[in-house]
Protein backbone atom coordinates (compact mmCIF):
# COMPACT_ATOMS: atom_id res chain seq x y z
CA UNK A 1 0.00 0.00 0.00
CA UNK A 2 1.79 3.35 -1.32
CA UNK A 3 1.67 6.09 0.78
CA UNK A 4 3.08 9.59 0.41
CA UNK A 5 4.86 10.71 3.00
CA UNK A 6 5.88 14.75 3.35
CA UNK A 7 8.62 16.11 5.26
CA UNK A 8 8.08 18.27 8.37
CA UNK A 9 9.09 21.35 7.10
CA UNK A 10 7.91 22.67 3.82
CA UNK A 11 9.16 26.32 3.42
CA UNK A 12 6.85 28.43 1.89
CA UNK A 13 8.76 30.41 -1.41
CA UNK A 14 10.74 33.50 0.28
CA UNK A 15 13.06 36.15 -1.66
CA UNK A 16 16.65 35.16 -2.24
CA UNK A 17 17.82 37.56 0.13
CA UNK A 18 15.28 36.22 2.95
CA UNK A 19 16.30 32.75 2.43
CA UNK A 20 20.17 33.35 2.43
CA UNK A 21 19.62 35.49 6.23
CA UNK A 22 17.16 32.59 7.09
CA UNK A 23 20.14 30.11 6.31
CA UNK A 24 22.70 32.47 7.90
CA UNK A 25 20.99 32.37 11.17
CA UNK A 26 20.27 28.87 11.80
CA UNK A 27 23.99 28.37 10.43
CA UNK A 28 24.86 30.99 13.34
CA UNK A 29 22.88 28.92 15.96
CA UNK A 30 23.86 25.32 15.21
CA UNK A 31 27.04 26.65 15.76
CA UNK A 32 26.99 28.52 18.49
CA UNK A 33 24.83 25.79 20.09
CA UNK A 34 27.65 23.50 19.17
CA UNK A 35 30.32 25.76 20.70
CA UNK A 36 29.00 26.91 23.76
CA UNK A 37 25.60 24.93 24.99
CA UNK A 38 21.86 26.27 24.39
CA UNK A 39 21.85 27.68 27.31
CA UNK A 40 24.48 30.10 26.24
CA UNK A 41 22.85 30.42 22.94
CA UNK A 42 20.86 34.53 23.18
CA UNK A 43 19.61 36.44 20.10
CA UNK A 44 22.35 39.48 20.24
CA UNK A 45 24.91 36.16 19.55
CA UNK A 46 23.30 35.07 16.71
CA UNK A 47 22.75 37.99 14.64
CA UNK A 48 26.75 38.68 15.21
CA UNK A 49 27.74 35.48 14.21
CA UNK A 50 25.46 35.05 11.55
CA UNK A 51 26.56 39.12 10.33
CA UNK A 52 23.24 40.46 10.63
CA UNK A 53 20.89 42.98 12.50
CA UNK A 54 19.66 41.68 15.92
CA UNK A 55 15.91 43.30 14.36
CA UNK A 56 16.38 40.67 11.19
CA UNK A 57 16.68 37.73 13.97
CA UNK A 58 13.28 38.72 15.69
CA UNK A 59 11.50 39.70 12.96
CA UNK A 60 12.30 36.28 11.46
CA UNK A 61 12.30 34.28 14.03
CA UNK A 62 10.25 36.45 16.57
CA UNK A 63 11.88 35.07 20.19
CA UNK A 64 14.66 32.58 20.93
CA UNK A 65 12.00 29.99 21.36
CA UNK A 66 10.88 30.61 17.75
CA UNK A 67 14.67 30.63 16.64
CA UNK A 68 14.77 27.32 18.79
CA UNK A 69 12.49 25.65 17.22
CA UNK A 70 13.57 26.94 13.66
CA UNK A 71 16.40 24.70 14.33
CA UNK A 72 14.73 22.02 15.40
CA UNK A 73 12.65 21.76 12.86
CA UNK A 74 15.09 22.45 10.12
CA UNK A 75 17.02 19.54 12.01
CA UNK A 76 14.02 17.58 11.71
CA UNK A 77 13.54 17.73 8.17
CA UNK A 78 17.16 16.88 7.46
CA UNK A 79 16.61 13.82 9.33
CA UNK A 80 13.09 12.67 7.61
CA UNK A 81 15.09 13.66 4.46
CA UNK A 82 17.53 10.51 5.79
CA UNK A 83 14.72 8.31 6.57
CA UNK A 84 12.45 8.94 3.10
CA UNK A 85 15.95 8.65 0.51
CA UNK A 86 18.95 8.50 2.52
CA UNK A 87 21.34 5.25 2.42
CA UNK A 88 20.06 2.51 4.09
CA UNK A 89 19.32 0.99 6.41
CA UNK A 90 17.22 4.33 7.39
CA UNK A 91 16.91 5.18 4.01
CA UNK A 92 15.26 3.09 1.18
CA UNK A 93 16.77 -0.02 0.05
CA UNK A 94 17.02 -2.69 2.83
CA UNK A 95 14.63 -5.10 4.17
CA UNK A 96 11.80 -3.79 6.31
CA UNK A 97 12.75 -5.07 9.48
CA UNK A 98 16.25 -3.71 9.29
CA UNK A 99 15.08 -0.53 8.32
CA UNK A 100 12.66 -0.36 11.28
CA UNK A 101 15.20 -1.07 13.60
CA UNK A 102 17.64 1.54 12.34
CA UNK A 103 14.62 4.09 12.11
CA UNK A 104 13.89 3.46 16.06
CA UNK A 105 17.72 3.31 17.04
CA UNK A 106 18.50 6.91 14.70
CA UNK A 107 14.95 8.44 16.83
CA UNK A 108 16.18 7.36 19.94
CA UNK A 109 19.59 9.07 19.45
CA UNK A 110 18.36 12.30 17.66
CA UNK A 111 16.08 12.82 20.07
CA UNK A 112 18.67 12.34 22.75
CA UNK A 113 20.98 14.65 21.24
CA UNK A 114 18.36 17.53 20.71
CA UNK A 115 16.41 17.10 24.56
CA UNK A 116 17.43 20.33 25.61
CA UNK A 117 16.98 22.00 22.09
CA UNK A 118 13.06 20.56 22.25
CA UNK A 119 12.88 22.41 25.74
CA UNK A 120 14.75 25.75 25.23
CA UNK A 121 11.74 25.85 22.18
CA UNK A 122 9.01 25.60 24.83
CA UNK A 123 5.72 25.77 22.98
CA UNK A 124 7.39 27.13 19.71
CA UNK A 125 9.09 24.16 19.32
CA UNK A 126 6.43 21.69 20.08
CA UNK A 127 6.28 18.57 18.06
CA UNK A 128 4.19 19.42 15.15
CA UNK A 129 1.77 17.55 14.18
CA UNK A 130 3.32 16.48 10.61
CA UNK A 131 6.59 15.54 12.33
CA UNK A 132 4.67 12.93 14.37
CA UNK A 133 2.45 11.94 11.79
CA UNK A 134 5.71 11.20 9.54
CA UNK A 135 6.90 9.56 12.17
CA UNK A 136 3.95 7.33 12.90
CA UNK A 137 2.97 6.99 9.08
CA UNK A 138 6.69 5.64 8.27
CA UNK A 139 6.22 3.09 11.19
CA UNK A 140 3.04 2.25 9.95
CA UNK A 141 3.87 1.45 6.87
CA UNK A 142 7.21 -0.89 7.63
CA UNK A 143 4.76 -3.07 9.57
CA UNK A 144 2.51 -3.26 6.71
CA UNK A 145 5.47 -4.19 4.58
CA UNK A 146 6.22 -6.44 7.88
CA UNK A 147 2.56 -7.52 6.92
CA UNK A 148 1.86 -7.27 10.83
CA UNK A 149 -1.68 -7.56 11.66
CA UNK A 150 -3.91 -6.57 14.26
CA UNK A 151 -4.40 -2.54 14.60
CA UNK A 152 -1.58 -1.28 12.80
CA UNK A 153 -2.02 2.47 14.01
CA UNK A 154 -2.09 1.50 17.50
CA UNK A 155 0.72 -1.08 16.94
CA UNK A 156 3.14 2.16 15.01
CA UNK A 157 2.44 4.73 18.02
CA UNK A 158 3.31 2.17 20.54
CA UNK A 159 6.53 1.50 19.15
CA UNK A 160 7.00 5.10 19.17
CA UNK A 161 5.99 6.23 22.70
CA UNK A 162 9.41 4.30 23.68
CA UNK A 163 11.43 7.14 21.93
CA UNK A 164 10.05 9.50 23.36
CA UNK A 165 12.41 12.56 25.11
CA UNK A 166 10.94 12.19 28.61
CA UNK A 167 10.97 8.22 28.31
CA UNK A 168 14.59 8.25 27.40
CA UNK A 169 15.78 10.85 29.69
CA UNK A 170 14.49 9.32 32.43
CA UNK A 171 16.09 5.91 31.76
CA UNK A 172 19.69 7.80 30.46
CA UNK A 173 19.85 10.31 32.73
CA UNK A 174 17.65 8.97 35.72
CA UNK A 175 18.00 5.41 35.83
CA UNK A 176 21.47 5.68 34.36
CA UNK A 177 20.25 2.65 31.60
CA UNK A 178 22.86 2.19 28.91
CA UNK A 179 21.57 3.45 25.35
CA UNK A 180 22.60 0.17 23.95
CA UNK A 181 20.16 -1.83 26.24
CA UNK A 182 17.47 0.57 25.80
CA UNK A 183 17.85 0.13 21.73
CA UNK A 184 18.60 -3.62 22.18
CA UNK A 185 15.01 -3.60 24.25
CA UNK A 186 13.37 -1.15 21.52
CA UNK A 187 15.09 -4.07 18.92
CA UNK A 188 13.27 -6.99 21.15
CA UNK A 189 9.69 -4.93 21.51
CA UNK A 190 9.68 -4.75 17.56
CA UNK A 191 10.58 -8.47 17.25
CA UNK A 192 7.72 -9.35 19.07
CA UNK A 193 5.40 -7.00 17.61
CA UNK A 194 6.91 -8.24 13.82
CA UNK A 195 6.22 -11.74 14.74
CA UNK A 196 2.63 -12.27 16.87
CA UNK A 197 0.18 -13.94 15.37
Amino acid sequence: MPISLQLADETPHERADAARNREAILAAADRLIDRLGIDQVHMDAVAAEAGVGKGTVFRRFESREGLMAAVLNRSETSWQAAVLSGPPPLGPGAPPMDRLLAFGHSRMRLNLKHAELIAAAGRAGARSYAAVSFAAMHVRVLLWELQVTGDVPMLAIALLAPLEVPILQQQVEHDQVPLERIEAAWDDLVRRVVEAP
